[in-house]
Parts: structure tokens; sequence; C-alpha cells
């Protein structure tokens, strides 16, 4: 009877489970986007109340307010995330060798920003407009591009730490920061009245389906390479 070695990384998540999930984010999505380029009433009246309230609360907390504009301008910009995708992609290409994954978190990044815009051009949603408003933002509303963007960018990197074993320390810890971020950069958009509440779930839905299509797309042209520098370092000796 053989017994299972307690240094094998865990399984990868089997295709047939992530082709599941991307269809069922496909589905949500385009529902979603659906419902959002035929003026759903309901779903209008929602945002509306959503964004009424915490337009309310932008005015009134301006301390909160203003960390809310550091929050969505600098840190979880989307300029910030692409150059952060860029350091990585930079990372795979020099110091891992990777050059595969490099082109392919590239290909990836740059992707998702022109299937965003070009969303924001076919729906043309407006954004909230407010006699009193707290920030300003260019282009169409749906999806929010911030939202879209950290949940990508921040779900690849999360999907590379898995991919290449990293330690469940680093594992958990870089989750618990992709989940603020991500969740965070929303909040920032509807309080700030330049996002209806719609704009930033839509963003967050085409952003893990951007994930779970690129991970797919890894796993069947660049299978192998799951391999961190320990289990490197053992394959040696």
């Amino acid at each position: 009877m053989q017994t299972p070695s307690v240094d094998s990384p865990p399984s990868p998540p089997q295709p047939r489970t992530t082709l599941r999930v991307t269809w069922l984010l496909t589905a949500c999505s385009a529902l979603l986007l659906a419902l959002v380029a035929l003026e759903w009433r309901p779903l209008i009246g929602l945002d509306d109340d959503i964004a009424d309230t915490t337009h309310r609360w932008a005015v009134e907390e301006a301390g909160i307010t203003h960390a809310m504009r550091i929050l969505t301008d600098w840190v979880w910009d989307t300029w910030t995330m692409r150059l952060l995708c860029a350091a990585v992609v930079l990372w795979l290409w020099f110091r891992r060798g990777d050059r595969w994954t490099a082109v392919w978190l590239g290909v990836t990044c740059l992707l998702g920003s022109l299937l965003q815009q070009a969303l924001k051009v076919a729906v043309d949603r407006a954004r909230p407009v407010w006699p009193d408003p707290v920030d300003s933002a260019h282009y169409a509303a749906f999806p929010s591009g911030h939202a879209m963007t950290a949940t990508f960018v921040c779900g690849l990197l999360v999907w590379l730490l898995h991919h290449y074993d990293a330690t469940r320390g680093v594992r958990v810890t870089a989750l618990a920061v992709a989940v603020v971020s991500v969740a965070g950069v929303g909040v920032t958009r509807v309080w700030l009245g330049v996002h209806w509440a719609a704009d930033v779930v839509g963003g967050w839905l085409l952003g893990v389906l951007v994930v779970a299509v690129a991970a797919l797309v890894h796993g069947r042209r660049h299978p192998s390479g799951r391999q961190g520098p320990a289990t490197t370092e053992r394959s040696g000796q």
C-alpha cells in the first residue's frame, strides 16, 4: 500500500469544473448586460436608490470621501493595476524564465482592458449626474473599468501563486489583499457617485470571467509549470 507524499502540491482545479464556472459567469454577465441595456425598471430603480443614499453620505462625510478618492485614484486605479501586471510580466520573463506565461498574462490583461472599453461603447450607459458632485469620471458607465480591471488583475495574480505552488501563508495573504482591493474599489466608485451599483457588479462578473477563460487557455496550452522553487530544488537533487 503506497503512502501519499505529504510534499505533493494541491491538485489544480478540474478543467470541467472551470469550464462550467466559465459558462455560468458568461450567462450571468450577459443577463446583467441585457438588463442594463434594456433599462429594466427594477434594476434602474435599485441603482437610483443606492446612488441617492451613497451620494448623500459622500456629501455629508467629507473625510471619508477624501479617503475614497485617494484609494480610487492611486491605490486601486486602473493604471496602478496595469503597472502591477506589467511588473509581474517582467518578473516572469526575466527572473522566472517562463516566457509563455509572461506573454499569456500580458495579453490577457490587454484583452480584458479592450473588452471593457468595447462594452462601454456598445452599452453607452450614462453615469450618475449630481448637482453637487464629489468626483468626476469620463467615458460610459457600464461596466466599471476600475472594478473589472482590479478583479482580473488580482484574480490572475492569485491564480499564478497557486499555479507556482506558493506557500500557504503567501496565498492566503494575497487572497485577502485581492478580496479587499476588489470589494473596496467597487465601494469607492459607487460612494463617489461616478458609477451605478450595476456597473460595479458587471465589472466584477466580467473580471472573474476573464480570469476563468485565461485559466482554461493556460491549462490547455501550457499544462506543465506548476512547480515552485522548493519542488525544483528537490527534483534537481
